[in-house]
């Protein structure tokens, strides 16, 4: 069986990376998706989806922690992964989703003051994570 994600949405924080035992990078970030709608009265309605993201391996990690940070626009395909619920400062009982990152793309046409990223050149930057099945993780 198979299973795929597409998300486009927005940075909560900056991407933080990290290795796991066995030398392997994992770059995580937030990541925000909203669907808006107006309902039967005319107001404006907004529901916001809260992921976690993480991306294996150097090759992939480091653009992703060089080049994206809060507020970045991006678009992930990934897997999702078993969710997780905890109990939020309210007391309410939350589900956390995640997202194991096969491609990252980068939707920002700004630089933010980096003169090494150019986005906005013919196509968005791609970041393909390997596999990473064998990651005892």
């Amino acid at each position: 069986m198979f299973q795929q994600i597409t998300l486009v949405g927005h940075l909560g924080n900056d991407p933080e990376s990290r290795y796991t035992a066995g030398g392997t990078m994992v770059t995580a970030f937030r990541m925000a998706t909203s669907t808006q709608w107006t309902n039967a009265a005319g107001e404006r309605q907004e529901k916001v989806i809260w992921w976690r993201v993480s991306v294996w391996g150097e090759k992939q990690g480091e653009p992703v922690a060089k080049y994206l940070r809060k507020g970045s626009k991006c678009m992930v395909i990934g897997e999702v992964e078993a969710p997780s619920v905890y109990v939020n400062k309210v007391g309410d009982h939350v589900a956390s989703l995640e997202v194991k990152a096969q491609t990252v793309r980068f939707l920002d046409s700004r630089s933010d003051g980096d003169a090494g990223y150019t986005p906005a050149q013919s196509s968005p930057a791609k970041v393909t994570v390997e596999d990473s099945s064998s990651i005892p993780f």
